[in-house]
């Protein structure tokens, strides 16, 4: 059985973008699927100064770790400013230390979704030009716009039309 590690990128407890990952980590049939939480891996803000003074911090190599395990991430960004969160920011920032190719070359799913019409296009745009340094395989990337209107808690992705743009992202990636 493949693994999927999926997350939202946001330390918000109740966040839709977490909502989504695991709604679409969900749709891939013959995988185990392991969701995790940013908040597990809050670091001190990166600085090469606390690099150098401390080294990188156990928990940077924690979630490398976690991501080496997957045989696809599943990743859906929260959008802040039209960037990433600082949460993710800093995780990103640290673990890219441990190795330039972060995601480990590693096939990926990246969305975003926001309450507003947009549904996080920037920053999903950002992650599609600067994932693929970073050594992610983007094999597909979603936006949901308008998260209240268009998902539901129990049913998922209510627009039927997006729904079926994401399954038919999902059927075209192969695990």
């Amino acid at each position: 059985m493949k693994k999927i590690i999926a997350f939202g990128a946001s330390s918000s407890k109740n966040s839709i973008n977490k909502q989504l990952a695991i709604y679409a980590a969900g749709k891939f049939d013959n995988a185990s699927v392991e969701v995790l939480d940013l908040n597990d891996y809050e670091m001190p803000i990166f600085s090469t100064d606390k690099e150098t003074e401390s080294g990188i911090p156990q928990l940077a190599q924690d979630f490398y770790t976690k991501l080496g395990t997957a045989d696809l991430l599943v990743i859906s960004f929260a959008e802040h400013n039209g960037a990433y969160s600082t949460a993710f920011k800093n995780i990103f920032d640290w673990t890219s230390r441990i190795h330039a190719k972060t995601f480990q070359e590693k096939q990926t799913l990246i969305m975003a979704t926001s309450p507003g019409p947009r549904g996080g296009s920037s920053v999903l745009e950002t992650a599609k030009n600067r994932f693929p340094f970073q050594g992610a395989v983007v094999k597909g990337s979603f936006s949901l716009p308008s998260f209240n209107e268009n998902f539901d808690e129990k049913e998922g992705i209510t627009n039927e039309d997006l729904n079926n743009e994401l399954l038919q992202i999902i059927e075209s990636i192969t695990l």
